[in-house]
This record gives structure tokens, sequence and C-alpha cells, in this order.
């Protein structure tokens, strides 16, 4: 039996992705996928090192041409970024900024190409890749909607009982509240409502987070509820979709993992990622939604105070390779 391929793409190196990706390949099992790492074997032997692992060693190619054919793990894809002489765990450098989006850019060229059924991520370092030149790369959504010329993305953060998806993530917050619009909600719940549909969830239960405290208190306490969220979802509901709210976000969340809703559309970063964090943060995960790929992620950083300790828990990793054979296997259903 042919099994589908998935990329892992390394992150940064002088973070802790080779580490947790190490440890995976220690305890991971026989699954229905099989791997291929992409980024560079001295990276993973950095982060064996730092997990005190023995693994075993990986054939290194440059082209998929030349490729095993059999092994759950296929091997690595050399990006083509040399160790840097002064590597060092938990610091920012230029090299490790282009290791990591270099693999990024291979992993969804080969996914675009039908070569690789899926994605997952590790995490990478926003100041390492600006120091790299990639200065209009803010994360990895950014990066995939340039390479895939997605003009409409959000990012979904899923944990067991927890689906949150984001109308904003990287931006200030005094920006992120004016994003919160009745156009950009609108668009928002269409993504999801289309993205979650093609996963095989049927007329997705969508809950929109209030932007205010007590979802403004009828105006007394800001506006944007009434004026921009509640016509969203009016708009949203007239087109057909399973809308609700503005609801206050010291509530919503609550009520999703109660079985109310499928998911919740929050209206900045740290609205979804603080509630899903806590709820269950070493299975928590991210996708992204918009892109013509499948594509999951950690939803941890780079974590730079403790890369190279060997203290970096690879739960999250797993989870994301689980999240991404779960989505490869509704598509091919």
């Amino acid at each position: 039996m042919t099994f589908p391929l998935v990329g892992i793409t390394m992150g940064d190196p002088a973070g802790i992705g080779p580490e947790v990706l190490a440890k995976h390949l220690r305890t991971a099992g026989s699954t229905g996928i099989r791997l291929l790492l992409i980024g560079s074997d001295w990276a993973l032997a950095e982060g064996a090192a730092a997990a005190d692992l023995a693994l075993a060693p990986l054939p290194a190619f440059d082209s998929l041409d030349d490729m095993p054919s059999s092994g759950a793990v296929a091997g690595i894809l050399d990006v083509g970024v040399s160790r840097p002489p002064d590597f060092r765990h938990g610091r920012v450098q230029a090299a490790c900024g282009h290791h990591a989006v270099r693999a990024v850019e291979a992993a969804a060229a080969l996914c675009l190409d039908g070569r690789l059924a899926a994605m997952v991520t590790c995490p990478i370092n926003k100041e390492a890749i600006h120091a790299a030149g990639y200065v209009n790369d803010i994360g990895h959504q950014e990066i995939l909607a340039r390479l895939t010329g997605s003009a409409s993305t959000a990012t979904m953060l899923m944990t067991p009982g927890l689906k949150v998806v984001h109308l904003s993530t990287h931006k200030p917050l005094i920006e992120a509240a004016r994003y919160a619009t009745r156009a950009n909600v609108g668009e928002k719940l269409g993504l999801i409502h289309e993205s979650l549909e093609r996963w095989g969830l049927r007329r997705p239960r969508i809950a929109v987070a209030a932007l205010n405290p007590h979802g403004g208190e009828g105006g007394l306490l800001g506006r944007e509820e009434i004026d921009e969220l509640a016509p969203a979802v009016a708009d949203a509901r007239r087109q057909g979709l399973d809308a609700t709210g503005p609801i206050p976000a010291d509530s919503v969340f609550n009520r999703a993992i109660g079985g109310e809703f499928d998911v919740v559309l929050a209206l900045y970063h740290d609205q979804g990622h603080i509630a899903v964090k806590v709820h269950d943060f070493h299975q928590s995960t991210t996708a992204t939604l918009g892109i013509s790929l499948v594509r999951t992620s950690v939803d941890h950083g780079t974590a730079f105070d403790i890369a190279g300790l060997g203290r970096a828990d690879n739960r999250g990793l797993a989870a994301a390779i689980e999240a991404a054979q779960s989505l490869v296997e509704r598509r091919l259903r």
C-alpha cells in the first residue's frame, strides 16, 4: 500500500522545532502516512543532541527524485542552508531564519505540485526571518498566502473540544480593534463556513466573540457590537450560515467547549489563543484556512528560553501530525 506523503518543516534550528521533531521520531509508531522531513541534517542533529537522543541516520537528498521508496520516514529534503559557524540555540540568527523560510517554501511548492498530501510546520521566529531579509513575511500565514496567491486566509486553533478562528492575528491590538468591521467579519464568516464544509463539517455552528467587555453593554462600553458585529452576523444568517453573536468573550469559549458551537470567531490574537491554550496547551494545533493546500502546525513558538536544554514537549507536534492526517483522509474520502 502507498501511504500519503506528509512534509514536516523543521522550523528555526535555534528554537525547539528540531528537538520536538527528534523526540517525535523516537516515539512515533506506524501510521497511515509517510513523513518527509524538510530542512537539513545538521538542524535535526542539533535537536537530537539537545534532547540527548541518538537517532538512526536518515538519508538526505536535494530532490524527491532521489527519495528512497520505502520507510515510514522518507528522509530529509535538504533546503541548502549550511550550519552557521557561530550557531547557538536560543539566539536570533539570519541563517536560521533563512533555513526556516526555505523549508516552508519547499513544502508548499511540493503540496501545490501534488507531491505532498499536506505539510506540518514547526515554529519559526519572526525576528530571524526579518534578519534574513523576508521583511514582508510576518509568520507562516503570510508566507503561505504569498506562495499560494490567497487573498483571504485565517488561522484556526484546534484543541480537544474547542476550535477558534481569528479575525486577525499579527496586528497590534489597537489596529486589531479597528479591523473588526462588518465587512471583515462577514468575509471571515464565509471563509470559515466554506473551509469547514470542505473538511466535512456540514453547516458549522459559528459563534462570534464580542470585542468589548460584556459585549459593549448596549453601547455604554463601545459601539462595535452594535455598528459592526451584529450587522455582520445578520448578513451571514441571511446568506444561510449558522452564525450567532456577538457573544461576550468571557462566556463564548465556555459555551463552545460545552458543545453549543463548532467554532468561535475570535477578534484578535490573544482573545483566541488564551482560550485555547488554557483549555489544553499541549494538544493545541493550528490550521490555515483559505489556502489551496493542507497545512497544520504546532501552536507554540520557538521557545528560545528553553531551546537546547532538552525540555521541549513534543505532544503538540504529534497532535499537528494527527490533524494533518485526519484532514488528508477526509480529502481522500
